[in-house]
């Protein structure tokens, strides 16, 4: 079963994702995983995950009971996240995430930062109102005239853009302290970045062109 290989990977986590969230995302990614509790959020939209995976501590009795014991993964480690137990099984070059934005704050950061220590693009996280991704050393985006287009660093890192309100070629992005929220988009916008670490978060609308330019 492992690694799973697909071109395309759902993984649905336990925070909130509605049934008509996941049914959008599974019609660009078929292959559907559940991040331990995340299952129950699958079974309650009417689906069943492909597989489960997690030290399946949140995961629901009735949800164990109905899904076969095959497809659960039971990983019992406490020093990596259910996110970071479903990563490292998936071999796939888009991974598209539901569940992991919004709820609980410590689960989100957690989530963010595995994000910004993972292959820049393969990952895309998509909430009720933005979606996030780990910056690829070069993007290249058509987006509406006016659209809010942030940078979030997550470690020490340098780039450089056009198509942004304010550019940020003379920035120092640092966390805790220089960060690009609430830019916009003046025209086609191509940002360069010097090295890993800095998250794009977007509108949820930007999902499709977004899409279009990542891999996979």
């Amino acid at each position: 079963m492992f690694p799973i290989k697909s071109s395309r990977v759902t993984l649905v986590g336990g925070g909130p994702v509605s049934p008509a969230d996941l049914q959008e995302i599974l019609t660009f990614s078929p292959y559907l995983v559940a991040a331990d509790g995340g299952a129950d959020t699958v079974l309650a939209a009417g689906r069943t995950p492909d597989v489960v995976i997690g030290d399946l501590d949140s995961i629901s009795l009735d949800a164990r009971q109905r899904i076969d014991s095959r497809h659960i993964v039971y990983d019992p480690s406490q020093d990596t996240t259910d996110f970071e137990k479903c990563l490292g099984r998936i071999d796939s070059p888009l991974i598209l995430g539901l569940g992991f934005l919004g709820a609980r704050i410590d689960h989100e950061l957690a989530a963010l930062a595995v994000l910004a220590r993972s292959t820049p693009g393969r990952i895309v996280l998509i909430g009720a109102e933005d979606i996030c991704f780990h910056a690829p050393p070069a993007l290249a985006l058509d987006l509406p005239v006016g659209m809010r287009f942030s940078l979030f660093p997550m470690a020490p890192v340098r780039g450089r853009s056009s198509g942004l309100e304010w550019p940020i070629d003379a920035l120092e992005f640092v966390p805790a302290g220089q960060c690009g929220t609430s830019n916009r988009v003046t025209g086609p916008v191509r940002v360069a970045m010097d090295g890993p670490g800095m998250l794009v978060i977007l509108p949820r609308r930007a999902l499709n062109p977004v899409l279009d330019v990542l891999p996979g």
